[in-house]
């Protein structure tokens, strides 16, 4: 029966997540497996990848092809490494425990170097959020002064027709005032004559009543 080690595909439309499965290769990609052997996470960054490679390299041992994307993964994690050290030992070419002592070494350098490229990744993100922080800053900082600027003109606007309704309010003021005084003027002025015309006549009434005692 030939094996193929591939992905089936799990999780939600848009978020996929995978098994790592030993299936046999008239199976559907989806369908019955023999062995789950790991999961893969593409939406984390970076990727998850959870393997069994003890069990990976067994299957390979026993003549499993990975798919295209397996093959990826399994060489990622190793277990390709692996599975080519052990034939190394079975052609003679060094024993099993300078094998596996290649393998440690091989698998602490490869995690020194995944560590490096996740603290690159968070640094590359956090330097992102701190942009876009500022970004948002700045535009906020600016709609402030925006605004200020607005409520200012709104303002000296304000002050400016109330300083105009104060003008006016003071002439018209002066206007009425200025009628008033006019008008009494020229009342003092009618009653004044009117005073005279009275002394007037009476002067003349006084004048024809000493003529007729004469």
């Amino acid at each position: 029966m030939a094996v193929k080690i591939r992905l089936q595909r799990h999780g939600k439309k848009g978020k996929p997540f995978y098994h790592i499965v030993a299936a046999d290769a008239r199976a559907k990609r989806d369908g019955r497996y023999i062995e789950k052997i790991g999961t893969y996470n593409p939406n984390t960054n970076p990727a998850s990848i959870d393997l069994q490679i003890d069990r990976a390299v067994n299957w390979l041992q026993n003549g499993a092809i990975p798919t295209d994307t397996a093959r990826a993964i399994l060489s990622y994690k190793g277990a390709l490494y692996k599975n080519h050290l052990l034939n190394g030992v079975k052609k003679g070419a060094f024993d099993e425990k300078t094998a596996e002592k290649k393998f440690e070494g091989w698998l602490a350098e490869k995690t020194d170097k995944i560590a490096k490229q996740a603290e690159k990744i968070a640094k590359g993100i956090q330097s992102k959020k701190d942009e876009q922080l500022a970004t948002e800053k700045a535009q906020s900082e600016a709609r402030a002064k925006e605004i200020a600027e607005k409520n200012s003109a709104m303002a000296a606007e304000a002050a400016a027709t109330e300083a105009e309704t104060a003008e006016e309010t003071v002439a018209e003021e002066t206007v009425a005032e200025e009628t008033a005084a006019e008008e009494t003027a020229a009342e003092e002025t009618a009653a004044e004559e009117t005073a005279t015309e009275e002394t007037a006549t009476e002067e003349t009434a006084t004048e024809e009543e000493a003529t007729e005692e004469e």
